[in-house]
């Protein structure tokens, strides 16, 4: 077994984000556990299971988060917590459809280029592939579809 601790990375991101059930939360709690490692790296024995160690202690990390929040008191009366952070529905779907549209009225590759680098996150070199066309123009296209977009929408916002 490797002593390597970047090695477990990936599977400590995996296993936190199955505790936290959040990826936010489970890169937090990734973070906390390799802090901990590392000053407790006196603590490690050469050659023994490091997984299982540092599973061990994001395991035992996350328990006593878990018991910290439980003891935590919620804000009072004017907390941000009980204000309203998700916008009502409607306006996302007029932003939704005035977005849908503006896109429609779009010369066709610019619609293109914007979607398959905007909204697919390809990158210009893999959408000037896919379009059969010079990365120079992908990017042409790209920044005068925003401008386009940006024209159409910039009365709603």
């Amino acid at each position: 077994m490797s002593d390597d601790i970047l090695v477990y990375i990936p599977a400590l991101r995996a296993y936190a984000r199955a505790l936290c059930r959040s990826s936010l939360d489970g890169d937090d709690l990734v973070q906390e556990t390799l802090l901990r490692a590392i000053e407790h790296a006196r603590q490690y024995q050469p050659g023994t299971n490091m997984r299982a160690w540092l599973f061990t202690i994001m395991r035992n990390r996350f328990f006593t988060n878990c018991k910290k929040s439980a003891r935590e008191r919620t804000g009072a009366a004017d907390c941000a917590s009980l204000v309203p952070q998700v916008k009502p529905d409607q306006e996302w779907h007029m932003q939704a459809t005035e977005l849908h549209d503006a896109l429609n009225k779009m010369p066709v590759h610019y619609r293109e280029a914007i979607i398959l680098v905007g909204a697919l996150g390809e990158t210009y070199i893999d959408a000037a592939l896919i379009l059969d066309c010079d990365i120079g123009t992908i990017k042409s296209r790209v920044n005068r579809a925003r401008g386009i977009l940006r024209k159409a929408l910039e009365p709603t916002l």
